[in-house]
């Protein structure tokens, strides 16, 4: 094995020379849209291709460019893009109207459905999006202990709203460039939030102790996806739950992005069972989608029946199009769909390892389900810092050079795989992932 100079400028000079009508969209967006585009999740420089359509596991671009699609809009889109059942039931919805100021049945069969498939879940409301969901949950948890402190995980994501956005260590300290991402959330909202490390027990209980008199929630990721994929060790959840039931903390799962890793969740796969949970992603089919759900007792809070509830409105909440585009998803999201997925992301994993190793880059991929993430770092991923240790400028070009080479992930290094993969297509993404290395510099 040999590495050479790296050769970044020529691999965005392929990607530029590829995608000439995406930057002259680029261009013209940045005259009305901040940076481009309306989400910060999507931008890369020096400047992101512009979606045209997909079909099944592929992707287009306005150019033409056809690519397998391991993003499936952040891990949303578990059957592919324009699953003929989603877009059957979608379209005879549009045929009966879009929405009205009223409750469907859609939205009773999806609830009924859901709670099928987690019972943690007593009671359940929906929104528009992961944000609102944790959003709400995160209050149900303060009004139902009356307290007002948070912990979360390094390196979790849990949307954009003031208490999942704020950036703090686990040392307690502000973290790096976390005076910039907590711009404009107030300090006294800041100083509610405690940081956990994952996978650290003795730290876990030494923090939450210390704050237990006050802690409303201890929020979580049961697998940490923007993070890293990060996986908890065997138990990790469990005594998370001991140690909430010990101290009548609510205990929330956020699994907008880990529902797709069985039928039953994470949740289900770890054994663990939360307070509450908060979904979104696959549960709306493609459409704006969020929700929140678990004991009777802290739902009843949004029980308009009662004298002192908590308004929870929403103009599109329970929209019917969604609703009946995520009854059509879990329909198809069998246990065998399920189990075909996980074959097919080891598959995967230990493929990508065999390449790694044999042009000796120090190379971990993180696996659960259909989730996966590259990390070029030669310490296993079990936490954040060690997240943070890898080579995230290979990462990045590594994500340039994929497009080249007609596969899409993400600059961070995580993808998530659909229901029309299969074999061809993790080994489509093996050997561009070789020619993407070979451009880089590493023969």
């Amino acid at each position: 094995m040999s590495k050479v100079v790296t050769s970044t400028s020529r691999v965005e000079e392929q990607y530029q020379g590829t995608t000439p009508k995406s930057a002259q969209l680029f261009e013209r967006a940045a005259r009305s849209l901040p940076g481009g585009n309306t989400r910060t999740t999507i931008f890369f420089d020096p400047y992101p291709y512009y979606f045209d359509h997909g079909v099944g596991c592929r992707i287009y671009d306005v150019d033409g460019n056809e690519r397998i699609d391991f993003v499936n809009n952040y891990t949303s889109l578990i059957l592919g893009h324009a699953h003929p059942k989603v877009t059957d039931a979608v379209q005879r919805q549009l045929s009966r109207g879009a929405s009205a100021a009223a409750p469907s049945e859609l939205e009773v069969e999806l609830a009924e459905v859901i709670k099928s498939r987690l019972p943690s879940i007593d009671l359940i409301r929906f929104t528009n999006s992961g944000t609102e969901g944790t959003m709400h949950a995160i209050r149900a948890a303060r009004a139902f202990t009356g307290r007002e402190k948070i912990a979360k995980f390094e390196g979790s994501y849990h949307g954009t709203h003031d208490y999942a956005a704020v950036e703090v260590s686990a040392a307690g300290a502000v973290g790096s460039g976390a005076e910039t991402k907590n711009a404009g959330i107030p300090s006294a909202v800041a100083a509610t939030v405690v940081t956990l490390p994952l996978n650290d027990r003795d730290a876990v209980e030494r923090i939450v102790s210390q704050h237990k008199a006050d802690l409303a929630a201890i929020i979580v990721e049961p697998v940490i996806g923007a993070g890293g994929i990060l996986i908890p060790e065997d138990g990790f959840l469990q005594f998370l739950r001991d140690i909430t039931r010990r101290w009548d903390i609510v205990l929330i799962f956020d699994e907008v992005i880990s529902f797709r890793i069985g039928y039953h969740g994470a949740q289900g796969r770890f054994g663990v069972t939360p307070d509450l949970t908060t979904l979104g992603k696959i549960i709306g089919g493609g459409f704006p989608v969020g929700a929140f759900g678990g004991r009777a007792d802290i739902m009843a809070l949004f029980d308009p029946r009662q004298p002192n509830h908590i308004g929870h409105g929403g103009t599109f909440n329970a929209h019917p199009i969604v609703m009946i585009g995520g009854l059509a998803t879990l329909e198809e999201m069998t246990p065998a769909a399920y189990e075909r997925l996980d074959q097919l992301g080891a598959d995967l994993r230990s493929k990508l390892l065999a390449l790694f190793g044999s042009l000796g880059i120090a190379g971990q991929v993180n696996q659960i389900g259909s989730l996966f993430n590259i990390h070029f770092t030669d310490r296993p991923v079990t936490d954040y810092p060690a997240v943070l240790s890898g080579d995230r400028q290979l990462l990045r070009d590594l994500y340039i050079a994929g497009l080249n080479h007609g596969i899409a992930f993400t600059g961070r290094g995580m993808g998530c795989l659909s229901t029309p993969m299969g074999t061809p297509e993790i080994d489509a993404f093996v050997e561009a992932t070789r020619l993407c290395l070979a451009d880089l510099g590493w023969s």
